[in-house]
């Protein structure tokens, strides 16, 4: 069955062309109207508004990730796709946090960074923070004022920044202060940012970068149990991480380690609270609890749109030719609805037979955080509806515009 064209959006079947603003609030509300009218006429488009293919077939999606002609390194000599003209020299800050991080790099040098990362990642060695997680989040309900809470600053940001501090071995109580910093550095990955964004993410970066050096330096002198110490000391081959390789890893740990997951835990309050009932049902045992946040994963994820680099002249889908240097859209959430891929994509369903989602991708870039955000999710809601069972919306929520993310401005509820 062919979906209504919604009103907002333009596509030529012949071209495959999509004239389709980002910023159009029908469209950042609900993307999934114009992904399920997509998926009928072509799940492969090129869309104007970001001047590249993009794709949004589940089955594209996974194996674009996976093909290693296309990646996240900015080839040699190639303008940076996401720069406001050819002058990068207001950047230098941001740009050499970039130079260093593993999110924009490739093997060998991308390999040698996760494995040093990666250890403190592991699915045992994350499920050791449980009961911690549990406690923050029964400490953090304790503090909600009778009635109502906006649960976005009140519980989805601090849990995931608290824990990732925590496990830098950062102050916690910097919270704040890095959720400000992680704020204005990722606005630079959203569509449409200006001069001034790319001014406030830089000095951002050179504020956290000298910040984290002060941290490094203590920690050099007094190593402790936290992950700081163990990059620090850790080497792979009689490679250690370089300062500034160290500095790059731990912003990514911080920025990555809180941004989507107060996204997800947003959208998956507003998810299941909209399938009405007793919301306790989808958490009556970890196997239900586990299956209700790969759903929500899959239903509403929190990153919409990843963007990769080809790194020569590469037929990403029939007729399309992407020249060495030319970037390609992999649209995360289209993909997770897609109908060739799932039974009833529509439909909120954590105990189907087809689930799996490319929340957290797919390839060498697969998301290091997946283990404790996954972690986070299953504690975090888990605490949430068993604490407070008469859990409701105060009012409807409205999503942020700010696309390729996908979370909410606000999130107000009643218990």
């Amino acid at each position: 069955m062919t979906e209504l064209k919604p009103p907002y959006l333009a596509f030529d079947p012949a071209t495959r062309r999509l004239r389709l603003d980002p910023h159009e609030p029908a469209f950042f509300q609900d993307p999934y109207e114009a992904y399920a009218y997509l998926h009928g006429a072509s799940s492969a488009i090129f869309w104007e508004e970001f001047g590249f293919w993009c794709f949004g077939g589940f089955d594209d999606v996974n194996r674009l990730l996976r093909d290693r002609r296309f990646g996240r390194q900015n080839p040699a000599g190639i303008p940076d796709s996401r720069g406001i003209g050819q002058d990068r020299t207001h950047l230098s800050a941001f740009d050499g946090i970039e130079a260093n991080s593993m999110l924009e790099l490739e093997p060998p040098v991308h390999t040698r960074l996760r494995t040093l990362v990666n250890r403190a990642f592991v699915s045992r060695q994350v499920e050791r923070l449980r009961p911690r997680v549990e406690a923050l989040a029964n400490e953090l309900i304790d503090r909600f004022e009778p009635g109502e809470v906006d649960l976005l600053p009140a519980f989805a940001a601090p849990l995931p920044i608290t824990i990732i501090a925590e496990m830098l071995g950062v102050p916690v109580d910097m919270g704040p202060q890095l959720l400000d910093w992680s704020h204005r550095m990722v606005a630079m990955y959203m569509h449409g940012r200006t001069r001034e964004t790319e001014d406030t993410a830089n000095r951002a970066a050179r504020d956290f970068s000298d910040f984290l050096r002060g941290y490094v330096a203590e920690r050099r002198k007094r190593p402790g149990e936290d992950l700081l110490s163990l990059l620090i000391a850790a080497q792979e081959d009689g490679q250690k991480l370089s300062e500034d390789e160290l500095v790059s890893s731990a912003i990514l740990l911080l920025n990555a380690g809180h941004e989507a997951t107060v996204h997800q835990t947003g959208n998956a309050v507003r998810s299941i609270l909209a399938q009405g009932g007793d919301p306790h049902r989808f958490f009556a045992s970890p196997e239900a609890t586990a299956a209700t946040v790969e759903e929500c994963l899959r239903f509403d994820a929190p990153l919409h749109m990843f963007t990769r680099y080809a790194y020569q002249e590469v037929e990403a889908g029939p007729g399309i030719i992407v020249g060495p240097g030319g970037t390609i859209g992999l649209l995360l959430g289209m993909a997770n609805r897609d109908p060739v891929a799932f039974t009833e994509p529509l439909a909120f369903r954590p105990d189907r037979a087809d689930q799996k989602n490319l929340s957290f991708g797919a390839g060498i870039h697969f998301c290091i955080g997946a283990p404790l955000a996954r972690l986070e999710l299953q504690v975090s809601l888990k605490t949430l509806f068993e604490r407070l069972p008469q859990l409701h919306l105060a009012e409807q929520p409205r999503f942020q515009d700010s696309y390729h993310f996908h979370g909410l401005e606000t999130l107000a509820v009643g218990f």
